[in-house]
């Protein structure tokens, strides 16, 4: 048998290339490349043919090497805190159009010097300065040896190269909230025309802007102008905050206002540029979103249903923005050494803005809100005007002694601010908080008032710039001295509630005071005419917790010799929050059940029954309501007459966050609202009502 033939090679597509040999290329002369080849025979030598090395690896780029080296250093100064000009300023021409997924490298800029900032320790580099683990994990990567910052799994590890994963994995993920939609929306169809655009914004300049101040003003309007005159090529993210500013504004008038102006009702105008709002939100991927300008709009949104809209599901809603707004490091301060002044600024005052009012919501949800807490890394905002603020500036300007166009929103943070670190905060919100001592209570209650240097430094800093005919100046003030005034009760019932020190009259005294100047304060934010524009925030602020101590009070103590002036107080906040507003109280009964027990109280003190006309109008009021009801029941099918009674609820199983409407007023109100932070029991004795359960905020 003869053997199997062997299978030859098959030919190289492409022949070697021959090399000189090792000599002639030592002499730096022609090879003919043939082995021996003719130089090597003519001077006798050995000719070595020449093997194919593997190709020279391409030297690194010298300035790549400095650049490096210069971004290792700035970012070395940054974390121990040390000022530097950056070799690269990139200063954003819009604080909201900075782009966190560019495929450049970050150049971050010199940390801004803030008063509020909180300060880096001694010896600990990172420690204001906190690291994602992508963060590590890059910053492992580039350590590794020979790597040129070009290598593809260096951008694998990095932020945008995640986020731009999962864009490819999930590109349809925004519609859990707001539904998925069947047909596409024309949002150009929900616009007003370009003039009332203006008018629209002009009335949110007016009525809500000095209040949250989460919009720059002076870049927004002319954004504004250029969008009006081509709503077919808007941007997704600026037709989103054109939405939420229209439903502001008509959120902020009265129903007579708005039909006055627009010629529309009130609440058909709202529903369509609140649903206009929705749709613009899920063209911009609200839930994915890095733009602080399209969390701006989603803030906007919620607050504008706020008035009407159960706090439960609105506190789930705000969950989400305060989720996105961790994400995208608004509130931290270390992540504010990239961003421009201005940049820096409206993160900071959208991150307070939404805080306060995801805070007042839980409140009315009955949930407790964590926020504020003493680890809090977010400087207070700066008292300046929007014009101080410039996209080119390098430098946060220098904030202002008296007031500025943001006086309201920065006397609000600066008050919670102090707050947060008092002792009776962290008593109802992070008790482990506070120093562990046996004798924590016995300090507490032995230490001057918290609030008394709180309210002494608010005053010189800035209250005492206010001018009274000013409407904001106006709003800052009683605002601020509510606010006070229903810390001070908190105070109160941080020393006294479950003590086992007796309370005298004095410091009965001295709560009912607290409360009696919270009703006031609120009283005069109601009627004042000068900022009926602002009076949509006063509506979420209902004082029922002052009304609930007052009452209790008067009904142990009729006698008291604030009695007669608590009656008339209450009378006139009544009237200033309910009958002025007109319409029933579908929920009235807690009312009576406090009310009217407190009067009859109040009478059986008394020689003789009290005249009509000296009935305090609170009482007189409840009693035509509870007249009302039982008209209907008094006479049954068969003509018999039954007792009527007041509907069978236990005052113990109420709810502690009660949503009522005040006519076309949406009004929401909750027993703890600011008077207190969590779980404790407000009767200082034995009360008809049980706050065991009450899981009490403060904000």
């Amino acid at each position: 048998m003869m053997p199997p033939p062997t299978r030859e090679p098959p030919p190289s597509s492409k022949p070697q290339r021959v090399l000189s040999c090792i000599l002639c290329q030592q002499r730096k002369v022609k090879c003919d490349r043939n082995f021996p080849c003719a130089n090597c025979i003519k001077f006798k030598a050995k000719c070595v043919p020449a093997s194919l090395n593997p190709r020279r690896r391409k030297r690194r780029f010298a300035e790549r090497d400095l650049l490096d080296r210069v971004r290792k250093y700035e970012d070395m100064l940054l974390q121990h805190k040390i000022g530097f000009e950056p070799l690269h300023a990139e200063p954003s021409t819009s604080w909201a159009e900075q782009d966190s997924d560019s495929d450049q490298p970050d150049v971050p800029t010199a940390e801004k010097a803030h008063p509020d900032a909180p300060e880096s320790h001694d010896g600990m580099s990172n420690d204001n300065h906190p690291r994602t683990f992508w963060d590590a994990m890059k910053q492992e990567a580039t350590q590794k040896p020979g790597n040129n910052n070009g290598n593809p799994s260096d951008e694998a590890v990095s932020d945008g190269g995640v986020k731009r994963a999962f864009d490819q994995l999930f590109p349809y993920s925004d519609n859990i909230l707001f539904g998925s939609r069947r047909i596409a929306v024309i949002l150009t169809t929900l616009h007003p025309d370009p003039v009332q655009i203006f008018r629209l914004w002009q009335i949110y300049i007016n009525n809500v802007d000095p209040l949250l101040k989460v919009t720059h003003s002076p870049s927004l309007q002319g954004r504004l102008v250029e969008a009006a005159c081509s709503l077919e090529t808007v941007n997704p993210t600026l037709e989103a905050l054109m939405f939420s500013i229209y439903s502001m504004a008509v959120m902020s008038l009265t129903p007579e206002e708005c039909q006055a102006t627009f010629a529309w009702p009130k609440s058909d105008l709202l529903a369509m540029y609140q649903y206009g709002c929705q749709q613009a939100l899920l063209n911009c991927s609200y839930l994915r979103t890095e733009d602080p300008e399209c969390l701006t709009a989603f803030y906007l949104s919620l607050v504008s249903i706020g008035l009407t809209t159960d706090p439960r599901s609105l506190s789930s809603m705000l969950g989400v923005a305060m989720r996105i707004s961790s994400r995208i490091a608004i509130h931290s301060e270390s992540s504010f050494v990239k961003c421009t002044a201005l940049d820096a600024e409206m993160r900071r005052r959208l991150w307070w803005s939404l805080k306060v009012f995801d805070t007042r919501i839980s409140e009315l949800a009955n949930h407790k809100n964590f926020t504020l807490v003493p680890t809090l890394d977010c400087a207070t905002p700066l008292n300046v005007n929007d014009s101080d603020l410039r996209p080119e500036l390098k430098e946060p300007p220098v904030a202002q002694s008296a007031a500025s166009e943001a006086f309201f929103v920065v006397v609000r943070s600066e008050l919670d601010q102090s707050v947060r670190k008092t002792n009776f905060h962290l008593a109802f919100n992070n008790p482990a908080l506070r120093p562990a001592t046996k004798d924590a209570q016995a300090k507490l209650i032995s230490q001057a008032s918290e609030m008394d240097a709180i309210e002494n430094r608010i005053q010189e800093k800035y209250l005492r710039f206010c001018n009274p005919d000013n409407p904001l100046h106006f709003m800052t003030v009683w605002t601020t001295r509510t606010i006070i005034a229903k810390y001070r009760l908190v105070e109160y019932y941080s020393r006294y509630s479950g003590s086992l020190i007796a309370q005298t009259d004095a410091h009965r005294d001295t709560g009912l005071a607290h409360a009696l100047d919270a009703l006031q304060c609120d009283t005069k934010l109601m009627t004042s005419p000068i900022i009926a524009g602002f009076r949509w925030l006063v509506l979420f602020y209902f004082p029922l917790p002052a009304y609930m101590h007052i009452l209790q009070d008067l009904e142990k103590r009729p006698g008291c010799v604030k009695a007669k002036e608590a009656w008339e107080i209450m009378s006139e906040n009544f009237d200033a929050r309910v009958i002025r507003l007109g319409g029933d109280i579908p929920a009235f009964s807690i009312f009576t059940r406090i009310v009217l027990p407190a009067w009859e109280s109040c009478e059986a003190t008394q020689a003789q029954p009290t005249e009509p006309s000296n009935i305090p109008r609170i009482v007189s009021y409840i009693r035509e309501c509870v007249a009302r009801e039982q008209r209907p029941s008094l006479t049954t099918t068969t003509g018999v007459t039954q007792p009527c009674d007041l509907p069978d609820v236990e005052i113990e199983s109420l709810p502690t966050s009660i949503p009522i409407k005040f006519g076309n007023h949406g009004v929401l109100y909750d027993p703890e609202e600011t008077l207190a932070q969590t779980g404790f029991r407000m009767p200082l004795d034995d009360s008809q009502l049980d706050w065991a359960a009450a899981a009490w905020n403060l904000g």
